[in-house]
């Protein structure tokens, strides 16, 4: 049995952000699934869309991701139109020097990577030639996927031949498969978890490899005197799964090199509107003096230690969901600079409160404010839905007879 696992549209996740249980993912997670299987019987390949923009914090995740690759084995990488326009255009793929190869579809002045791959194996005694190609429907004519195939002479070589598509389009998927040469077509990725089209029972096999690397998909080939079998699997990178240190200590470099980056101090700011700012929880103790005692004994409260017990505390991406107005301007901005505005408080969900505690409260606290669903989305609080009730009795801070359902 020969396997192949496929990731890819990483889209820059790193890891599980690990604010709530349950969560899926982590580049240091993956190598438990790889190793299930001997290497000399399985082949490693990332389908592309590595990261999704060219912000900085983006193409410093470029390079982690890469050097992931490379610690976590990868036999091949496919770099998609985006990936290469990305990487020639901020100079990244000129600093690749990885041991795994590299194909892609997409050529640009100076970048000449190849379209396709080849490895054989010896699986069953049986001598197999695995060919992985990358074709891009839109700059070339569906002919040219015959000569990403080459016609296998020798009796004695069994070929298992995949296609990287940039298309789902099932009208040009059918042209492809009627040349009779492709047995797996890989297609875009449309939600996090791998999905496989059609019958699995028929060939070729059509399936798409999830987002985020919440999954790994795994296809085993089964070599039989006939054509070769073909059993597709989506695996999970639970919680539950070892971490492998060298990819830790990784993750520690990117945490390093976003902080000396000093992405959260350049983090864009918005103008509040009307003048308004941000004052800290502290200013609207005195006049609400039961709901600030009952509300700092509650977790959002004591939110950006949370950060800093796991080094993410420098972090824009994590940070935004465990200050007050990081968005904004006279928002969060760092400890030093900003201290009063740590952790989750009252302006979060009550809107900026300067005009408010100027008025004696008489003024009404206004827009923006921030909802539950901001921040507990299905990526960082995988729990919360279905769970919304129970997740609002757990920030009771005002008074009898208000109860959660009442609260706007």
């Amino acid at each position: 049995m020969l396997t192949i696992f496929f990731s890819g549209n990483e889209l820059g996740a790193l890891k599980p952000c690990g604010c709530s249980g349950g969560q899926l993912g982590g580049l240091d997670r993956r190598l438990a699934v790889f190793n299930s299987v001997p290497k000399q019987k399985r082949l490693v390949v990332d389908t592309g869309m590595i990261i999704e923009a060219d912000s900085e914090q983006n193409l410093i995740k470029f390079n982690i991701i890469i050097e992931a690759f490379r610690l976590l084995g990868y036999d091949l990488v496919n770099l998609t139109k985006k990936d290469i326009d990305i990487g020639k255009n901020t100079g990244l793929l000129d600093i690749i020097d990885s041991d795994f190869r590299i194909i892609s579809s997409h050529q640009l002045s100076g970048v000449n990577f190849p379209a396709k791959f080849t490895k054989k194996f010896c699986i069953e005694n049986e001598a197999v030639a695995v060919t992985i190609a990358a074709f891009d429907t839109n700059s070339e004519p569906i002919e040219r996927v015959y000569q990403l195939f080459p016609l296998v002479d020798c009796s004695n070589l069994r070929s298992v031949d995949i296609l990287i598509l940039n298309t789902a389009d099932i009208v040009d998927i059918n042209e492809i498969a009627k040349m009779g040469i492709v047995d797996c077509f890989i297609i875009p990725a449309d939600s996090d978890e791998p999905s496989l089209i059609g019958d699995p029972n028929k060939s070729p096999l059509i399936f798409s490899v999830g987002r985020f690397g919440r999954y790994i998909s795994k296809l085993q080939v089964e070599i039989t005197e006939d054509k070769p079998k073909y059993g597709f699997s989506a695996v999970p990178i639970t919680e539950n799964l070892p971490k492998e240190n060298p990819l830790v200590e990784l993750y520690k470099s990117y945490q390093q090199l976003v902080k000396e980056a000093n992405l959260l101090e350049n983090y864009p700011h918005f103008i509040l509107p009307d003048g308004l700012e941000y004052t800290g929880s502290q200013s609207c103790k005195s006049c609400h003096e039961y709901e600030y005692g009952k509300w700092s004994q509650k977790v959002h409260a004591h939110a950006y230690a949370i950060l800093e017990e796991v080094g993410s505390q420098f972090d824009p991406e994590c940070v935004i969901c465990h200050v007050v107005g990081m968005e904004y301007e006279s928002g969060f901005v760092s400890e030093q600079e900003t201290n009063h505005l740590k952790n989750v408080g009252c302006e979060n969900c009550h809107g900026p409160g300067s005009e408010h505690n100027v008025t004696l409260g008489k003024a009404k606290t206004t827009e923006p404010k921030s909802t539950c669903l901001d921040c507990h989305t299905p990526e960082t609080s995988s729990e919360y839905a279905g769970n919304e009730q129970l997740y609002l009795e757990k920030i009771i801070h005002w008074k009898e007879p208000n109860t959660p359902g009442n609260v706007k």
